[in-house]
């Protein structure tokens, strides 16, 4: 962006007060990577709206200069979503922050971008209502919207694309629209939420967002069970949803895993494949999940299941599972942590998860097994010394066997965290001519590609 720097910051400055319009250096690093192991990338300008009106105007000003856009919630992805390789503007929706309304008899909330998962979650409570949506990182909304965000709860609940009502949306020429309603469903047009919902600030920018949120359980209970092998845990879990068991949350842990999480959290759990489970409903209801979960996993040489009926049990259970990909990193000073995902149809989980253990022993990897299983998503966490080019071309060559093994089976690449640049390479091998109509879509509504470019797609439009 040679030109006219000083010319697109004179008029952002038009746009937004002075404050909200940054080229400091340390700012612009701030938003130069998120928590991938990615190259970071400086933007030429970083601004901070409080308006979708600003955001429009933002956008019609890139569109002019012909200026890339990038959308910036917290810097929480991870395969490269928010990087600027193309420089231009990143767009930092922190200052939009406000939960609008919570409508609690429709079960909808309006809320703005820059609202966190436990913001929200704060103030539904007063309603006794929650938000489900739980992919560990106490991510923006608007982001977790743009990547189609999942996490431990989508079992029962379903992932981002499933609570999104509406969308309100800048578009790359600035204009404004509206994705959806407030109705349940409906028969009318294109489902556009379902085409930007996913699409990680490539389509345009979220200023609002309408959200389903759910009652909160009258009951809930956390569990933990314990097996010899992957094995054993998987089929447990195929037991449990083939018998209807309304379970709320299932992760699997594998062995390295659970020595990582007894270091980390200080706790003394079986080092052996392990399910995290979570029951959610009314005490009556509960007792006979409980108990039919018991007599399935026997079933599977379950060496022990224990369970934490009160919330300090419950949320330490939880803040193991969560806090992992800590752990990790913690447990291997001085090297950095890639996480990758794919998803399968839940009959090839464990021969994936096998396979993927397999590789990482050959290549002689650092890393564990973690995945919400209940939906055939599992995610591979490796601490790698990036300055070791050896090290860094054995994670991809991982990487590539473990999506290589699930597109082959009818999975996909990634299960949540998204394409963004590290799972581009294979949308061509997934898609097929699919592909070609997804950039179709781009062309048609970002015909600059200025909108977070070259990131799911490599658009034929403008080269900047």
């Amino acid at each position: 962006m040679k030109m006219a720097a000083e010319n697109i910051v004179d008029a952002l400055k038009h746009i937004l007060p002075e404050s909200g319009v940054s080229v400091n250096q340390t700012v612009r690093e701030q938003h130069s990577r998120d928590e991938s192991y990615h190259a970071p990338s400086l933007p030429d300008i970083v601004v901070f709206p409080e308006t979708t009106l600003q955001v429009s105007e933002i956008m019609r000003l890139a569109n002019k200069y012909q200026v890339p856009v990038v959308p910036f919630g917290l810097g929480s992805s991870l395969e490269g979503h928010v990087i600027p390789y193309d420089l231009g503007i990143t767009i930092d929706f922190s200052f939009m922050n406000k939960i609008i309304e919570v409508r609690e008899n429709d079960f909808l909330v309006k809320v703005q971008p820059g609202v966190t998962r436990s913001q929200l979650n704060k103030e539904l409570k007063k309603y006794g209502l929650f938000f489900t949506v739980d992919p560990g990182a106490d991510a923006t909304l608007g982001g977790m919207a743009a990547t189609n965000a999942s996490g431990t709860t989508s079992v029962k609940y379903g992932v981002m694309r499933d609570q999104v009502r509406d969308l309100e949306t800048v578009l790359a020429d600035g204009t404004i629209i509206h994705t959806g309603n407030l109705a349940e469903k409906s028969s009318s047009g294109y489902h556009l939420n379902g085409i930007f919902v996913g699409s990680e600030g490539t389509l345009g920018c979220f200023t609002e967002l309408t959200l389903k949120v759910y009652g909160i359980p009258e009951h809930i209970m956390a569990a933990r069970a314990s097996f010899p092998t992957v094995n054993d845990a998987v089929g447990a879990v195929v037991a449990i949803l083939q018998a209807g068991i309304p379970i709320a949350r299932v992760e699997l842990i594998d062995e390295p895993s659970m020595k990582q999480v007894n270091q980390f959290s200080e706790t003394a759990y079986l080092e052996t494949p392990t399910l995290f489970l979570e029951f959610h409903g009314n005490e009556a209801g509960l007792r006979q999940d409980v108990e039919f979960t018991k007599e399935l996993v026997s079933d599977f040489r379950c060496e022990s299941i224990d369970f934490e009926k009160d919330n300090a049990g419950r949320n330490k259970l939880w803040e193991a599972r969560h806090h992992l990909a800590y752990a990790y990193v913690h447990g291997y000073p001085g090297k950095k942590l890639m996480v990758t995902d794919v998803c399968l149809p839940i009959s090839e989980l464990s021969g994936a998860i096998r396979h993927a253990r397999e590789t990482i022993d050959t290549l002689g990897l650092n890393g564990g097994i973690v995945g919400h299983v209940g939906d055939g998503n599992f995610h591979v966490l490796l601490m790698l010394d990036t300055s070791d080019p050896l090290e860094v071309n054995k994670a991809d060559q991982l990487n590539e066997a473990i999506v290589l093994y699930a597109l082959e089976r009818g999975g996909t690449c990634t299960g949540e965290h998204g394409v963004g640049v590290g799972k581009q390479k294979y949308q061509e091998k997934e898609h097929g001519e699919a592909l070609r109509v997804m950039e179709k879509i781009k062309q048609a509504l970002d015909p600059l590609n200025i909108l977070n470019p070259n990131k799911i797609v490599k658009n034929k439009g403008v080269t900047l």
